[in-house]
């Protein structure tokens, strides 16, 4: 028994610094690719240079953050100015507890999930607010106020989006959910969901078109205006590991996690999707332009919400139908 549980707690350990380790080197990877992925679709040249193919323009640029003089403003409170950038990485790791990558590759098999994916994401929204309320700064305390509306705004969509998929899989479990989709992939009844689900995790995670907090044009930088050296580099890796994990939500959510044809590994269609996702929030960048700031919240409200209140009705109706029909029979 005690050898039973020694490899448990082996196992679990190496899930854990597997998936860690895996996140902290795939994230700065995804700033070499989408760099390449840009130029190829915008037809010019990417990073080509520094190494192969430009590979060791990660390296060069996390070298040049480490060295930049990590300034704090006299005028900044400095207690919160620090913490305001770990905050948005610790949030979004700990939001990876709950994904399921394949079958017994998980941190955490919560039977909330779902639940506390949404709590974490929420608070990721305290870093933004933090970083430019901290930094007493005009133009980092506009985008903080954008930011913070923009993420509270869209938080409501993104919940309400998935409640639909609750229903179907009976559970709060990614694990779950994921197995619940062995028939049929939830985009299929679930495609409003989905769509609505992706929208928000684009303004969840302010990347383009929805980089509104800080839309270069009009506020500097917006929260971060202030940050410079590794804490404007953990804001930098925090939004590519907020990508990351849009895109395994959406994976898990939507797309059957881990499930697909046999002559591949479950946690290699697991990857295959997942960066599927993480080459479409590239090519939005790529092709969208930026809206207004009030035709981002007229959009959530006007239009995202009443949808998302019609899937989650038409969702319980057809489920409720259906369990009548069955008792019927």
């Amino acid at each position: 028994m005690i050898t039973a549980m020694q490899n448990d707690t082996l196992n679990h350990i190496l899930i854990t610094v597997g998936v860690l380790a895996g996140l902290l080197i795939v994230a700065p990877g995804l700033i070499w690719l989408e760099r390449r992925l840009l130029a190829l679709w915008q037809d010019r040249y990417g990073p080509n240079r520094a190494g192969p193919f430009g590979l060791m323009v990660v390296l060069a640029d996390t070298l040049k953050l480490f060295f930049k003089e990590d300034w704090i403003p006299p005028f900044a409170d400095k207690k919160v100015f620090v913490i305001a950038p770990a905050i948005v990485v610790i949030t979004v790791l700990l939001s990876f507890v709950v994904i399921p990558f394949a079958p017994g590759v998980i941190v955490a098999d919560l039977n909330i999930g779902l639940l506390f994916f949404l709590a974490m994401s929420s608070m990721g929204a305290y870093s933004i607010i933090l970083g430019g309320w901290a930094s007493n700064n005009k133009y980092a305390l506009l985008g903080a106020m954008r930011g913070a509306a923009q993420l509270i705004s869209y938080e409501v969509f993104m919940g309400l989006s998935l409640m639909g998929v609750v229903l179907m899989s009976g559970s709060f479990s990614l694990h779950k959910i994921v197995e619940a989709q062995q028939g049929m992939w939830f985009v299929v009844p679930q495609f409003l969901g989905f769509v609505i689900f992706l929208i928000a995790g684009i303004a969840e995670t302010h990347r383009l078109p929805f980089d509104i907090p800080e839309a270069e044009s009009e506020l500097v930088a917006g929260f971060h205006s202030e940050y410079s050296g590794m804490k404007f580099g953990m804001f930098f890796v925090g939004e590519y590991l907020g990508v990351m994990l849009i895109s395994c939500m959406v994976t898990c959510l939507f797309f059957g996690g881990w499930l697909g044809p046999g002559f591949l590994p479950p946690v290699v269609w697991f990857i295959i999707k997942m960066f599927a996702f993480i080459f479409l929030f590239i090519l939005l960048r790529a092709s969208l332009p930026r809206p207004r700031y009030d035709q981002l919240m007229e959009f959530g409200w006007k239009i995202l919400l009443p949808l998302t209140l019609v899937n989650l009705m038409v969702t319980a109706t057809w489920l409720l139908y259906h369990e009548q029909n069955s008792v019927g029979h």
